[in-house]
């Protein structure tokens, strides 16, 4: 099962000269290539997929949800940053920018990544967590609002399994984490009751929601699985992006209906002023559901009709991997890209940088296939620019 974590991320090529093949995961990414986003060492827009560097061995990728930096974790372990490295997001200790990738250290037990607007979080085999860039808000969990250029733990846990950011526009406010242990846990921006702890007030370290230890491993603001395959949201709601059918603010965790078949959420929770907010999700037996705001099409239902509970998007039941990505500034739009599972890349929504990969800058309401390649693995879409990764 994929996973998609903040603005949608989840975690083949050469034949060998005897009887083996051997798998290879190439990068790729298109869209807006200021700051070096593209890691091609320049900084030139592509609206069609180009090839990051020539490694072969990428293991999971996100994209800023600013659309100004990029992470990557390789097979061995390494971390590697690049793009615009402002507060110093990218972890190399500076803020200097980088328009191709550069390796986050030396440590080759980096697990998971994801990253945020001015602030990047991540996990190691060991279970620990780590964050580091802006922390105005305290979101980076580490009792104050100091920020970071390099990766600082968080606390001494070593039992985190996921994590989620809350904010997809303007500084990476909020984070939500589940442990191993079926708990959820969130820290930082509080304003909209995005925390779900009943309240509006900020946290600057983790502190739990209720009492529950059914919740995924899987964490996705602003709605997150549970363990039986329902769905909770809670949060900004000015879109209905929270699917509850209406535009209500929740500060703690409601269930979307009574279905107990979700398997995959991706959305772009938003805050007063940002009307972009949208959500997409995929079911056990393999359709994609949307719902929230629908400017850019982005809902891939055909037209830009809002909607406040969820819709499914066509009749397909070969969907694998999902990821929805919002706005750099609030006037980009918002873009959303899936994998079936026969290996195609589809994408719809907002177009703007040629972010669609479809070499040209129209916007799309319903998917439409990138290229004709079945062999695409793994995605993140952010602000004008999605990275992928394919054999």
């Amino acid at each position: 099962m994929a996973i998609s974590i903040g603005n949608g991320i989840t975690f083949g090529g050469g034949i060998s000269v005897i009887t083996e093949v051997v798998p290879g995961r190439y990068l790729w990414a298109w869209g807006d290539g200021e700051w070096g986003t593209l890691g091609n060492n320049t900084v030139i827009d592509a609206s069609s997929p180009i090839q990051v560097g020539a490694l072969s061995t990428w293991s999971t990728v996100s994209v800023g949800s600013g659309g100004s930096s990029i992470l990557g974790i390789l097979t061995d372990g390494t971390l590697w940053s690049w793009g615009r490295n402002y507060a110093g997001t990218l972890g190399q200790g500076d803020t200097i920018n980088r328009s191709s990738p550069v390796q986050v250290g030396s440590l080759t037990t980096w697990l998971s990544v994801a990253a945020g607007y001015y602030s990047t979080f991540a996990t190691k085999t060991t279970g620990t967590l780590w964050s580091w860039g802006g922390n105005g808000y305290g979101q980076l969990g580490q009792g104050n609002i100091i920020s970071r250029s390099s990766p600082t733990q968080i606390g001494a846990l070593t039992t985190w399994s996921s994590f989620s950011s809350t904010s997809k526009i303007g500084p990476t406010k909020s984070m939500t984490a589940s442990k191993t242990d079926g708990t959820l846990w969130s820290w930082g921006f509080n304003s909209y009751g995005e925390l779900g702890l009943n309240d509006i007030n900020y946290r600057s370290s983790p502190v739990q929601i209720g009492s529950l230890t059914t919740w995924s491993s899987s964490v996705t603001i602003p709605c997150t699985i549970k363990t039986d395959g329902t769905l909770w949201s809670w949060g900004y709601n000015g879109s209905g992006q929270l699917g509850l059918g209406d535009a209500i603010d929740r500060s703690s965790p409601v269930q979307i209906g009574s279905l107990t078949t979700w398997s995959v959420y991706s959305g772009i929770p938003g805050y007063t002023g940002f009307t972009h907010s949208s959500s997409l999700a995929l079911k056990t037996d393999g359709t994609i559901w949307a719902w929230g705001n629908n400017t850019y099409g982005q809902l891939g239902l055909g037209d830009t009709i809002n909607r406040s509970s969820p819709v499914q998007v066509g009749s397909l039941t070969t969907w694998s991997i999902i990821a929805l990505g919002g706005s750099k500034g609030g006037s980009d739009g918002v873009r959303a890209s899936a994998i079936k599972t026969d290996g195609t890349l589809w994408i719809w929504g907002s177009n703007s940088f040629g972010s669609l990969g479809l070499n040209n800058t129209i916007n799309r309401s319903s998917p439409v296939q990138v290229g004709a390649l079945t062999t695409w693995l793994q995605l993140s879409v952010g602000s004008a620019v999605i990275a992928a990764i394919k054999s």
